[in-house]
């Protein structure tokens, strides 16, 4: 007799809805005995194992034994991501009765607490969320701690209500949604960590304050009406921010994070408000960055940076940095050029250095640009800690071997520089290793490795 996930051929669901997900297995007598060692192991080591699986495979240890027949309903961890809707939709069972139905059977099985909750909605047109709301409010009776929620809705869907019904979570990773009332986001006083990636924040609510005290980890792509994501975050310790724009930047960086190490501030794109941008100096944001560690950011920032007037009078050092990458980064631009060379000039303890060149097209004049890494007062500071430099998408341009040049002359304690290059025939690629090998060195033990960048 064929083994389902369990006893619901009375039920009112579809069982060919979970054919896919059950299997179709027969019990097979052993023919020898042999100790079972996984059954005997003790309960939470089972149980990690089990996380560790997909969610189809978790469901057939039920053929297992008596014993393992329910096991899958206590299972603290349930990931139904992109790869679960994949395997839904190659068993012919991809349509929006068949998913729903699914994950119903699955949460209304489910016996006992769900700690970490993960759930890929596909592109299925669902006419409201109003499923997965009822899915969220059975989570929030499951004391979960963990959600992802992520849809790959053509349209921004409001966040189901029941979400703020999940006061336990300590972390939650969104996409592609609309956030009505961002003041909810107070409720979860528990919250540790917090992806938005995609969300609309609405543009109502930019005078009221979110507090999220507990808060260490925030990470937000993309959004729409960021103005409105008003949020204090007193003991932040990492911050990812990628292609929004100086508005819920400037708030944060204006409150002292006395705790934040890790930065990363991608803009993507110029930006384009420049008066809101210009309340920001950098020294005010220096200031509110005492402990800061590690930071990544583009191009783009460090051109905002640079329209600081007195660029080169600021005081502050960023005496924490350790480690700095600069993507995107245009050396034919003389602005960017600029915020690259306060950061070396005022980390007095930077170890390593990532670059990410961005491609420098014909039409750009690095005039102004090559003249400034030609002067003798180009950089009048020795980078006494930088151990290792890394460049990846090596171009050759004049602009970057000069820079390479700067690099090497300022620095007696380096010990690796890499260059990982871009696609670029032999012959150049001879011409660029041939100057690399003529500039000098500060530091004797300097290595230099000149690869390609498909290595």
């Amino acid at each position: 007799m064929p083994v389902s996930i369990t006893h619901y051929q009375n039920s009112h669901v579809n069982q060919s809805n979970f054919d896919w997900l059950n299997g179709t297995y027969k019990r097979r007598s052993l023919t020898c005995v042999k100790e079972d060692r996984i059954s005997n192991l003790p309960e939470h080591l089972i149980d990690s194992i089990l996380e560790r699986l997909r969610i189809k495979d978790i469901v057939r240890t039920s053929i297992i034994s008596k014993k393992w027949r329910y096991r899958w309903t206590k299972i603290k961890v349930l990931v139904l991501d992109e790869q679960f809707s994949i395997t839904f939709a190659q068993n012919g069972a991809f349509d929006r009765n068949g998913f729903i139905n699914t994950i119903n059977h699955v949460l209304t099985s489910h016996n006992g607490p769900i700690l970490k909750f993960h759930l890929h909605i596909p592109n299925m047109f669902l006419d409201s969320y109003q499923e997965v709301d009822q899915w969220m409010l059975l989570l929030s009776r499951k004391s979960v701690r963990e959600l992802v929620l992520i849809t790959t809705s053509n349209r921004r869907d409001e966040l189901p209500s029941n979400v703020f019904s999940c006061l336990k979570l300590t972390k939650l990773d969104l996409k592609n949604c609309f956030i009505k009332q961002p003041l909810e986001l107070e409720r979860f006083i528990n919250l540790q960590t917090l992806f938005l990636l995609n969300i609309d924040f609405g543009a109502n609510f930019c005078e009221t304050e979110i507090n999220l005290p507990k808060l260490k980890t925030l990470s937000l792509s993309n959004g729409t009406n960021v103005y409105s994501f008003n949020i204090k975050v007193t003991n932040l310790q990492m911050l990812f921010v990628y292609g929004c724009h100086d508005a819920m930047l400037l708030r944060l960086l204006h409150t002292p994070c006395l705790r934040l190490t890790d930065v990363s501030i991608v803009f993507m794109k110029p930006i384009q408000d420049f008066v809101r941008a210009e309340r920001l100096t950098l020294a005010t944001m220096l200031s509110n960055l005492p402990k800061v560690r590690s930071l990544v950011t583009d191009g783009h920032f460090l051109k905002f940076l640079s329209a600081e007037k007195n660029l080169n009078w600021l005081p502050h050092a960023v005496n924490g940095l350790h480690n700095l990458l600069l993507t995107d980064f245009e050396l034919g631009d003389l602005d960017q050029l600029h915020g690259a060379l306060y950061f070396l000039r005022n980390s007095p303890n930077l170890g390593n250095l990532g670059i990410v060149p961005w491609y420098m097209g014909p039409q750009v004049d690095a005039g102004p640009a090559l003249n400034h890494l030609e002067s003798l007062n180009c950089l009048d500071y020795t980078l006494n800690e930088l151990q290792t430099v890394m460049i990846v998408s090596l171009e050759g341009s004049r602009p970057e071997l000069l820079f390479i040049k700067l690099l090497l002359a300022h620095s007696p304690s380096l010990k690796k520089f890499t260059f990982r290059l871009n696609e670029v025939d032999v012959q150049n690629r001879l011409k660029i290793g041939e100057d690399l090998l003529q500039f000098p060195r500060a530091s004797p033990k300097a290595e230099l490795l000149y690869l390609n960048l498909e290595l």
